[in-house]
């Protein structure tokens, strides 16, 4: 074999590299942050100042049991009326995100977990109680 052919099968092996490639970054699944990411920007001064709501309030404690998430409010928002909602955020999949209403009973709520599947979350709160916003994040590994 000469110096010409063997230069050809170089060049013909790199051109199907690249064209495998190709094909595999054109069948590639990218899933954005969020799909209101701009809109959610905007407002990041609000979840600033929840931040600060919230750390003065005290901190939430996420507790799992075999069937349930139980999130426990601070003892400063017990006794108030809040509104809002839970989202479990999952960075690996999307499709896996769950949103919920709040619904506080005896200063907590209780989430079944047959709603999530099984990975790891990131629960963000948002809270409202009065005009006063709170936001609290933490993460958590949804078993089963």
């Amino acid at each position: 074999m000469n110096w010409g052919n063997r230069l050809l099968i170089v060049f013909a092996g790199f051109a199907l590299l690249i064209g495998t490639l190709v094909y595999k970054c054109m069948h590639q699944n990218f899933q954005l942050v969020s799909a209101t990411y701009y809109d959610e920007e905007l407002k990041y001064q609000d979840k600033i100042d929840g931040m600060h709501n919230a750390a003065t309030a005290g901190n939430i404690i996420l507790q799992q049991t075999d069937n349930f998430i139980n999130i426990q409010m601070p003892d400063a928002l017990k006794e108030t009326k809040l509104s809002g909602q839970v989202y479990f955020y999952c960075p690996a999949n999307a499709s896996r995100d769950v949103k919920l209403a709040l619904q506080i009973t005896n200063g907590g709520m209780v989430i079944d977990k047959s709603k999530l599947i099984a990975s790891n979350y990131t629960v963000k709160l948002s809270i409202q109680s009065g005009n006063k916003p709170y936001y609290y994040e933490q993460t958590i590994a949804v078993t089963h």
